[in-house]
């Protein structure tokens, strides 16, 4: 029996403390999309730079490469068991640097997927190159990828043409990175923008859909798909950040607070068009939705 770590009231927003391949292999249920943001093992003793200051970017133990072998292993593991969480119709989205993109890109052909697009995320405001020897960091890559490669997936492509000026959207986004007002309950050292998880989500699910983040930290993927009228369940073994989760989470059951995100995120990066002006967020007890089994 799975006993929450968090569930909120409104049952759109449920936390699972402990190791995603466990945990995911011991319920039945399926999502409509996932997003992941997996370990990049980067925490090698380097430096960065923060705010003007020289940091170090060792993140935790969960953060540090065990070899490519190991690494490659892992991943093909946690996906798999991703994978068997999917709909037919659904699809994924996996960010990583060329740290572990390839070896995750890898992973997804051999389990059967049909990547879609790698999405390259050029960040507006990215950190410094402290060193001065290559070229500097700007982008993230996301790779887009569908569980079944005939069964067509969802794909909202007005919503983002009208977004992008009436034209395509390409996989180029140019998109800042954490704002200040989104650590305001604290921070996880990989958190990822609310602009950037509210695109993803309002391109490839519908309204109520079901969303898993496997890797939740502080849950920007569950934060974005409530404020967007979705239903999340995250998971992660650090009591930390599932606090800061809960945190989040229960800050944005204030309407006004919910307005206010909206409303900086529309100014952020527009990631509504100019017809939706209604309110987002609101609770919905849709008829027929399936609930989570704990």
């Amino acid at each position: 029996m799975i006993t929450p770590f968090y569930k909120s009231e409104d049952r759109r927003f449920t936390l699972l403390k402990g190791d995603c391949i466990e945990l995911l292999k011991s319920f039945d249920f399926k999502f409509d999309m996932i997003f992941a943001d997996p370990p990049y093992h980067l925490s090698n003793g380097g430096i960065s730079v923060q705010s003007g200051k020289m940091v170090s970017v060792n993140k935790g133990q969960w953060d540090k490469s065990r070899g490519f072998e190991e690494d490659y292993l892992f991943d093909k593991e946690w996906l798999s068991a991703c994978r068997d969480k999917l709909k037919n119709n659904g699809t994924i989205w996996i960010s990583g640097t060329y740290h572990n993109i390839f070896s995750i890109a890898r992973c997804l052909t051999e389990l059967g997927f049909k990547i879609l697009n790698c999405i390259t995320w050029v960040k507006t405001n990215p950190p410094p190159n402290f060193s001065c020897r290559y070229f500097t960091y700007p982008a993230e890559y996301i790779l887009w990828a569908r569980k079944e490669p005939k069964v067509p997936h969802y794909y909202n492509y007005e919503l983002m043409k009208e977004i992008n000026g009436g034209t395509q959207m390409r996989d180029v986004w140019t998109l800042p990175a954490i704002a200040k007002w989104e650590k305001s309950c604290g921070k996880h050292p990989t958190q990822k923008p609310l602009c950037v998880l509210s695109r993803i989500i309002l391109a490839s699910t519908e309204p109520e859909a079901w969303i898993l983040d496997p890797f939740t930290g502080s849950s920007t993927t569950g934060i974005a798909a409530n404020l967007l009228g979705r239903r999340f369940l995250g998971i992660d073994q650090s009591e930390e950040f599932l606090e800061i989760s809960r945190e989040r989470k229960e800050e944005i059951t204030d309407k006004e607070k919910v307005v206010e995100y909206l409303e900086k995120l529309q100014r952020q990066a527009k990631i509504f068009a100019d017809r939706e002006v209604f309110m987002l967020g609101e609770e919905e007890n849709v008829y027929g939705i399936k609930e989570l089994p704990f």
